[in-house]
Order: structure tokens, then sequence, then C-alpha cells
């Protein structure tokens, strides 16, 4: 069953949608906020807004595929501590390389091993790739060290590390900040640079709101694809949004997932999937098939 909610608060009315789940005598109930003081226009189109995105999340997950992430949770909690650095260096150099790598950068794996742990600098590389390279470090590291909940501020210092040094002169101003420019990613246009604020806003209230309620996995393939969406940024989008996606899981205590750069065309196609055909599962999917095939856990 699915209704609206209205709290009243200091005079202003706030909006939710809300599906009530029922699995024997416990009752459980899914919340999407809609938005404060809204007309009968607004409310309407919200809602039917909400009623997507909360039946999107209806068996998202089958009865294997949980049983599989339940055990590679707890398989991933007995990982010694002796290797962790080991671990560590390898999963931050793969990582690294095919998240930049899927944005057009050409070093090699080698390369970018050495450079991040050695400071072996390649040759006839660009400035900018090897400082693409150095900052994704940099913003894992942070991203490693952040231990409090997922923001705004967060995100936009994410982006700063990630693009420091990167960008043309004309676009400076725009480091660690929500873009105010329109952008143009292939074939589509994201929203408008005002509407980038509050569509970020509601990303991140509907995070909060549902942590607690999915499985992290269904709750970082989400917010990648809607935060793709939004395309918050001038440049750096794919890698920050990457790193968010590990920082869910790495949060909840999963294994980290890395997506490989030769599999960047199968990721940008259940990407759309989700963000213009509104089928979540593909990309869901997608990251549980890295996660059976990998050895290396981080």
């Amino acid at each position: 069953m699915v209704h609206t909610e209205i709290q009243e608060k200091k005079g202003r009315e706030y909006f939710y949608r809300v599906r009530v789940i029922r699995k024997g005598e416990k009752v459980r109930k899914e919340r999407i906020y809609l938005g404060v003081n809204l007309n009968k226009e607004e409310l309407k189109k919200k809602e039917k807004d909400a009623d997507k995105k909360l039946k999107i999340f209806e068996a998202m997950l089958s009865v294997e595929e949980i049983k599989f992430l339940e055990e590679i949770k707890k398989d991933f909690s007995k990982e010694p501590k002796e290797n962790f650095e080991n671990r560590y260096e390898a999963f931050c150099s793969l990582f690294t390389y095919d998240s930049t790598g899927i944005e057009g950068n050409t070093l090699t794996l080698s390369e970018t091993s050495f450079l991040l742990f050695e400071g072996i600098v390649p040759k006839e590389k660009s400035l900018r790739e090897i400082n693409e390279t150095i900052n994704h470090k940099k913003a894992f590291d942070y991203m490693l060290n952040y231990n409090r909940e997922l923001t705004k501020e967060f995100i936009l210092e994410l982006h700063r590390l990630v693009v420091f040094n990167t960008l043309r002169e004309d676009l400076v101003s725009q480091i660690g900040k929500y873009r105010n420019v329109q952008v143009f990613v292939g074939g589509s246009v994201p929203p408008n640079a005002s509407e980038v604020p509050n569509k970020m806003a509601h990303l991140l209230k509907w995070c909060s709101t549902n942590k607690s309620k999915l499985n992290p996995i269904v709750l970082a393939s989400y917010f990648h694809t809607e935060f793709e969406k939004i395309h918050p940024f001038v440049d750096g989008n794919g890698r920050v949004g990457r790193l968010l996606i590990n920082f869910i899981l790495h949060k909840n205590k999963y294994p980290m997932i890395n997506i490989p750069k030769r599999r960047r065309f199968k990721y940008y196609e259940v990407l759309q999937k989700a963000q213009y055909q509104e089928d979540l599962k593909p990309f869901i999917s997608s990251l549980i098939n890295i996660l059976k095939k990998d050895k290396l856990r981080f």
C-alpha cells in the first residue's frame, strides 16, 4: 500500500510518499521525501516519480544473490590483518588504473602502481594523466579515513581531490563545487545547473532515509546511477561516483568493487538502463558478478 504523509513543522508542510510492507506480523515502511509546501500539480508529479522509485526496489535481489552477499560479507570479515597493506596497495593500484582508464587515462597498471607506491613517474605520459592518477589515490585514501555519514561536503571534497590540477584554466573555479554551467554526456542532457543542488540534496536525503532499509549493494547502485544522471560536476563525475559506490560498501563492511576498464561499455549499458529505462536490476547484477569473479578483497 502506498500513500502520502504530511508532516507539519514550524508552519511548513513536508510531504513524504510512503509504502507499507507487511511480512507476516511484521510491518515496515519505505519513505521518499517529496518536498515542502507543494501545490496539487507539483505533488501529483512528485508522487508519480516516487512511486516508480518505491517499486524499483521490489525483488532487486534474488534469494541466491542475497545468500551470496551474506556469505561474502562474512568471509570478508575474516580477511587477515597481516596482508592488509598488501591488499590495499593491490586494490588501490587496480581501482585507480581502471577508474581513471574508463575516462581515457592511458597509464598501464604497472605504471600506475609504480607511480603511486614507488614514486616512479612514467615517461611519455601527460602531466594531466599523472595528476589524475595521483589524485585518485589521494581521494581513495581520504575516503578510507572518513568515518562520518555521506554528505554534500564529503562529496565536494572528493571532487576537489579528484580533479585538482587537471582542469582547463577556465574551469578551475568549478573545483570542489557543483557545476554552474550546462554539460552534455554523449547523447543525453543532464539537468540544468540550477537544478543540481536540489537534486543532489534529494538524493542524499533518499540515501539517509534508506541506508538501513536496503542492502548496501542496492543502495550503492541506485545512488551511483542517479548521481551520474545528475552529473553534478563539470568533470570527474565518473571517478567520484565510483568512489562513492565503494564508500557505501566499505561503510557497511562489504568488500569494495572495481569496475574493469575492459568492461566499460557494459558498464555504460547497464548504467543507462537504470537511468533511462528505470531498470536497476542489470546494474546490480553486474556489480554482483564482479564480486563473484574477483579474488582480491579489500
